[in-house]
């Protein structure tokens, strides 16, 4: 971990903990390379920084080093990891959700699905961060936005890590963090923000 992310990362945890949040030692290299691995993602830089400082483990955040010794915790992560999709999927097929990007809308429920299924395995994978809060891995680059995804309800919760934290946990960002003033583009994402 580069000494900037490190300090970064050391002093959101300390906020975070100001707020009584819980945190475990954080995720040594290996670790998270076995999760990037098994979960079949990469950790955007900032995130791996915060996951390595100290991992957070009060309630609504991701145990990741449990999904690695756990089967139980492993199905409970690959479960958050497909709620984005399978929120879209209950509202294609029971509200009449149909994006526009995937094209025409099949006449079948089967077909809908199928054509929804094969969009999302081109999109950025959504990582789980606290609740249904998620970050994307792609751009694998610091600065990706947090959005809030609850079926086909997708809000910006943060226009990047640590501002997305502010507003989850009311924490007084120091002057000097740069935090975006407006979302970096994420493909597909982006447009069905509200």
């Amino acid at each position: 971990m580069s000494f900037q992310y490190e300090t970064w990362a050391n002093l959101l945890t300390n906020l975070l903990r100001g707020k009584g949040l819980r945190f475990a030692e954080g995720l040594n290299e290996e670790e998270a390379g076995a999760v990037e691995r098994l979960f079949n993602f990469r950790f955007p830089p900032d995130l791996k920084a915060l996951l390595q400082n100290a991992l957070p483990i009060s309630e609504g955040f991701v145990d990741w080093r449990e999904g690695l010794h756990s089967s139980r915790a492993q199905r409970r992560l690959f479960g958050r990891m497909k709620a984005p999709l399978e929120g879209f999927l209950f509202d294609v097929e029971n509200n009449g959700f149909w994006f526009d990007g995937w094209g025409d809308k099949p006449s079948t429920s089967s077909e809908r699905r199928a054509c929804a299924e094969r969009a999302f395995a081109d999109y950025p994978t959504m990582i789980p961060v606290y609740s249904h809060r998620y970050l994307p891995d792609s751009p694998s680059e610091a600065g990706n936005p947090v959005f809030s995804i609850h079926q086909t309800d997708i809000i910006y919760y943060g226009y990047d890590l640590a501002s997305y934290l502010a507003a989850e946990f009311g924490l007084p960002l120091p002057k000097f963090f740069h935090t975006p003033e407006e979302p970096k583009a994420i493909v597909f994402w982006d447009e069905l923000t509200s």
